[in-house]
């Protein structure tokens, strides 16, 4: 089954994951939900995550579940390993910072200025379950987010980068 968008909610104990088709038409539907209990002791919140999806194919009667996009939000305590790199401690990198902290992050890397090969053996052994990069605002100095962007795109991470600038 394909569908539009795949919702995902990581919580403190539960991980709920809802399907939606049509979203882009004047009659969205809901098509249907799983859950499962939310892997955040375990380390690593996609175990849940596959397990609310799992849970969701079956009761949907399914095989096979392809989505165009998902959308996921987590009220776990920090139960995403995250990543925070930016040009300036005191500046991007702080703003960054406490913005994951607010969004219920567990932030296991902080860096400033380019990530060196040191910091990308740090992030590989980290295993994020997301990144942040900051840096750039107010058409500021772009470089030091590209060259960081570029770095982790050519590693051999498989997560979800997010910029902020």
């Amino acid at each position: 089954m394909k569908i539009d968008v795949l919702v995902a909610e990581i919580g403190s104990t539960t991980t709920v994951v809802n399907a939606f088709d049509g979203v882009e038409t004047e009659n969205p539907k809901f098509l249907g939900q799983g859950q499962a209990p939310t892997s955040v002791r375990e380390g690593d919140v996609n175990i849940g995550l596959q397990a609310a999806m799992d849970d969701m194919k079956k009761n949907l009667q399914i095989e096979e579940l392809e989505y165009r996009h998902m959308l996921a939000t987590s009220s776990a305590a920090g139960g995403l390993r995250m990543t925070v790199h930016g040009l300036v401690y005191d500046m991007t990198v702080k703003a960054a910072r406490e913005a994951a902290l607010g969004a219920g992050a567990n932030i296991h890397m902080v860096t400033s200025g380019k990530l060196t090969k040191v910091d990308m053996i740090k992030l590989n052994k980290i295993q994020p379950n997301i990144i942040l990069i900051a840096g750039g605002v107010d058409y500021g100095e772009k470089e030091t987010a590209l060259y960081n962007s570029e770095v982790i795109a050519a590693s051999d991470l498989d997560v979800p980068v997010i910029y902020g600038g």
